[in-house]
């Protein structure tokens, strides 16, 4: 274990301490008849437990990685807590960067919650209309062409609102996201409520430190673009902009319409240029006034510094074949002379007890236990020397982490699902692995290919970001042959960098069990119809809907039930589908 990585006992905060103590008291108090269950409920999802679909006392807990932030010893934790209380003994790394773990029973959520917060991890906000998991790109203070390190200001804010009274009854949730302003803005902050990106102004021959501030920005059924609010705001400004939107969402947003309510119909229902008038008039009263007496403290920049390793392991590892397609797909240089960083691949973002283990004990060698967790659902390990990067993959591919084509076509996003959540149509998880075949029987020499994305929802709510995948699907169902059938809507062409969104087009409804042929049928035509270094979504604009259509339409269409029951399945199943949709909590 590295000397900056070894655990240290937390002592935690007399609030936190009241908090995990209310729990096990309100439990008692609904086994009693004593509390109200919608009461208990807003309460429970304050404290990231959510509901699972067809359960009455097993629950999901949603753990917040504070921009992503992760160590060995916490990794660890999870590890033991997955095995001793879920059922299927995994994590799920979601598009918050966040781990979920599932069926956890009500009785074990205060002793989960203790684990954590034990570790230095919260559960706080991660559901509920808070402010969620603040986010970061995982580059921050790595990369040589960002402006500065956004971190220190991503847990900023993340401090800042956690607990903040004027976050505990939004109307509907509220999310933020960093990026430090290169090239490749994978942080999304075009998608988000807030998406602050670092910049740098020189103002009188001094240079001056700031923001581009987007918001207004969202998914779900009816997905926006962020708006500039200015061409640059001073890390001066950093709080009281922030404090100025959120007073604006928590005056303004739809209380009766939790389908209205998010941030970007606000800004809708104003206009644009209304909307910035609003912010900046906010902006000088929250100056004046600090409403709500909470204190804001910027942060102490400091360079980030390689770990302390103990080097007490062998480097002398002879590589794998398969090393350098690794190194080529998986690996940057950093900014920092000698070290690069490693994205590790989870597949379909989940991670085993095991490997949670493998991983963390990895990490402590190579990283000093540093890691940190990816809205592209992988883990982010930084600061390795480059004289172990060949030791390090074989490592990692000894315990089945070393898969290559980390942010390539064949590392696809998906939600959990109708396997857990109460409001998926579909099996997003089998939809995923079905697809992921593909790479290993008949687009192998495909599965690297650059600029193309896959993201899977199991819904229309897009958690798992389809309306910006390169090819995008969300569950669905039709009708065929008097059977109920699982589809997935198909959409194409959505794309995203700093500033700009772009969301998929909708060409058809696609039977579940036809839709991994309509993945290889596309990047087929898309390899025989591209002109000279056109991307994916290029290509599939300059064809044009119509055309996308036609191309689709035969795997649109299914046999008679009799000859082919099997097609009307759902992925994983072995009996007739029945479309079965819940009530959400993500609003309560």
């Amino acid at each position: 274990m590295s000397a900056d990585m070894r655990p240290t006992k937390i002592t935690l905060p007399a609030e936190v301490e009241e908090e995990l103590d209310r729990f096990e008291e309100n439990i008692k108090a609904l086994r009693a008849g004593q509390m109200d269950p919608n009461e208990f409920k807003k309460f429970r999802l304050n404290n990231g437990v959510y509901g699972i679909r067809g359960e009455t006392n097993l629950h999901m807990i949603r753990i917040k990685c504070k921009y992503g932030e992760l160590n060995s010893d916490q990794l660890e934790t999870l590890a033991e807590l997955a095995e001793k209380f879920t059922r299927l003994k995994v994590g799920h790394v979601t598009t918050r960067q966040a781990v979920q773990v599932h069926h956890v029973h009500l009785d074990n959520v205060p002793t989960v919650l203790r684990m954590l917060n034990d570790c230095g991890l919260t559960t706080r906000e991660a559901c509920g209309n808070t402010v969620r998991n603040v986010t970061a790109t995982p580059y921050a203070g790595l990369l040589p062409d960002e402006a500065f390190d956004v971190q220190p200001y991503a847990e900023a804010i993340f401090n800042h609102y956690l607990r903040n009274p004027i976050c505990q009854n939004f109307p509907r949730k509220f999310k933020i996201a960093f990026h430090g302003g290169s090239a490749q803005d994978i942080a999304y902050t075009a998608i988000h409520d807030i998406g602050f990106v670092a910049a740098k102004r020189v103002v009188n021959g001094k240079e001056e430190k700031g923001f581009r501030v987007y918001v207004g920005g969202g998914l779900g059924a009816t997905p926006a673009l962020a708006i500039r609010l200015e061409e640059f705001t001073p890390v001066a400004d950093f709080f009281p902009t922030a404090d100025a939107i959120v007073h604006i969402f928590d005056r303004h947003g739809d209380r009766k319409d939790k389908f209205h309510a998010r941030l970007k119909f606000v800004v809708k229902k104003f206009g644009e240029e209304a909307f910035r008038k609003m912010v900046f008039e906010e902006r000088m009263a929250v100056r004046a006034t600090r409403a709500g007496g909470w204190k804001w403290v910027l942060p102490e920049e400091k360079p980030q510094e390689p770990p302390l390793l103990t080097d007490q392991f062998s480097v002398n590892r002879k590589a794998e074949p398969d090393f350098e397609l690794w190194r080529q797909t998986n690996v940057m240089a950093q900014k920092q002379k000698g070290f690069s960083l490693a994205i590790v691949v989870l597949k379909l973002g989940d991670i085993f007890v095991p490997q949670m283990r493998d991983l963390a004990r990895i990490a402590r060698n190579y990283t000093g236990g540093r890691m940190r967790t990816m809205v592209q659902q992988n883990i982010l390990l930084p600061w390795i020397k480059n004289e172990h990067l060949a030791a390090l993959h074989a490592e990692l591919k000894a315990v089945g982490l070393g898969t290559a084509g980390a942010l390539r076509l064949s590392d696809i996003t998906r939600c959990p699902g109708s396997d857990t959540c109460q409001i998926a149509v579909t099996k997003s998880r089998g939809l995923a692995s079905a697809i992921g075949e593909l790479f290993i029987n008949g687009l192998a020499a495909d599965m690297d290919m650059k600029d193309l994305h896959i993201k899977i929802s199991g819904c229309t709510n897009s958690c798992g970001q389809h309306h910006i995948g390169n090819i995008g699907f969300f569950g669905t169902y039709r009708k065929v042959n008097g059977h109920e059938v699982p589809h997935y809507q198909l959409l194409i062409g959505g794309d995203i960098r700093e500033g700009f969104a772009k969301f998929g087009q909708a060409i058809a409804a696609i039977p579940a069990k036809r839709t991994p042929d309509v993945v290889k049928h596309l990047i087929t035509l898309y390899k025989i119809e591209k002109q000279g270094e056109e991307r994916f979504v290029e290509t599939m604009d300059r064809l044009g809907k119509a055309r996308l259509k036609e191309e689709v339409e035969p795997f649109r269409l299914l046999p008679p039930f009799e000859e082919a029951p099997e097609l009307y399945y759902e992925w994983e199943e072995h009996s007739e589908f029945k479309a079965k949709v819940g009530q959400g909590e993500c609003a309560a």
